[in-house]
């Protein structure tokens, strides 16, 4: 059963659809080890990742995101032309304009949407739940396609042993709609600017312009980032968990940003989350695929093949910026697989 969910303000929102795009280059961790000197055992035992997948020419970040959104919007039975408002959360998209909003609108068939994109590195799906919820909440839109998608390959060094084994590309997105009860709990969010250097790019893209044949790339300090998580991070899942008004016993999933198989346990130990509770970890075999992170995995428990968990699920975001959010949600069904092939 759905879990009864506080929230703030009038009216309630739920989630009524999730898809995803995954591309279809797998990249083992034998791929990765040769550039930065290292083996795929210390890749497992660093991060918890056995493979990534990695977009080809014609798998961008527009093209991803609206694969991922259509699929999202067919399961929820909300045809496109319904769509009142698209959010699109990415770290990786390289054009400064158009936005990618418009594009990924026009390409799911929500050619009248109001279309906007959302900057919270990995946070950035979290973020555009919490604004999708509080627009059906207040009766702005109706629906709102929420879509996260990262290439996040073009973005990092190949050599760099700080992020080249972590991540990955690929696209998630969900359909918001209303409810008559809460279906998504209150946001418990924030920012911390003063360790913004700990993830981030060492230029800007304009020392592209200044620098024959160079091109910035993401890079992280990752022993500050694994303490600030466990650190800070539980604390903000335990929070949102309490907003929500229900106990950790009650969730029937925990999808956290999965940066990091390590962060993703020590988390679901500071927590205390009984056995019941299925944890998410789509990092495995999808690696950190920032704001795409979250509706992916989510993507997975409802569709990987498995019992699908009903019920309420904690998902938590958390990167550079340094950015984070947190909410309680309860899942949609998952669709039967007869229905899918008929849609």
């Amino acid at each position: 059963m759905p879990a009864e969910l506080s929230a703030r303000g009038p009216g309630g929102a739920r989630i009524l659809g999730v898809g995803a795009y995954r591309p279809a280059r797998v990249v083992p961790n034998s791929e990765i080890c040769e550039p930065i000197q290292s083996s795929d055992e210390w890749i497992q035992r660093r991060s918890g990742i056995v493979s990534r997948r990695f977009a080809g020419p014609d798998e961008t970040v527009i093209e991803m995101g609206v694969a991922a959104g259509r699929q999202a919007l067919d399961r929820a039975g909300v045809p496109a032309e319904e769509v009142d408002t698209v959010l699109v959360a990415s770290m990786s998209y390289l054009y400064q304009s158009p936005p990618a909003g418009p594009q990924v609108a026009h390409g799911v068939g929500a050619t009248r949407a109001a279309a906007l994109d959302i900057g919270a590195a990995c946070a950035g799906f979290c973020h555009a739940l919490a604004v999708a919820d509080s627009l059906v909440r207040a009766a702005t839109a109706r629906h709102v396609l929420v879509v996260g998608t990262e290439r996040m390959s073009d973005i990092i060094d190949p050599t760099d042993r700080s992020t080249a084994f972590l991540f990955g590309d690929a696209a998630g997105a969900v359909v918001v709609g209303p409810a008559e009860r809460p279906g998504i709990g209150p946001t418990v969010w924030g920012s911390d600017g003063a360790k913004s250097g700990l993830i981030g790019h060492q230029d800007s893209w304009l020392a592209a312009r200044d620098k024959p044949d160079y091109w910035p790339t993401m890079r992280m300090s990752g022993r500050e980032v694994f303490r600030w998580a466990i650190g800070e991070v539980a604390e903000l899942a335990g929070q949102a968990v309490a907003a929500a008004g229900i106990q950790v016993a009650d969730l029937a999933a925990f999808i956290p940003h999965q940066a990091n198989l390590r962060i993703i346990d020590r988390l679901a130990a500071e927590l205390g989350l009984p056995e019941s509770v299925v944890v998410a970890t789509d990092v495995v075999t999808a690696g950190n695929t920032s704001a795409a992170s979250i509706p992916l995995a989510m993507e997975t428990l409802l569709y990987g093949g498995g019992e699908p968990p009903a019920g309420a699920a904690l998902i938590v975001g958390f990167g550079s910026g340094l950015s984070y959010s947190a909410m309680v949600v309860n899942l949609p069904p998952a669709v039967s697989a007869h229905r899918e092939r008929a849609l």
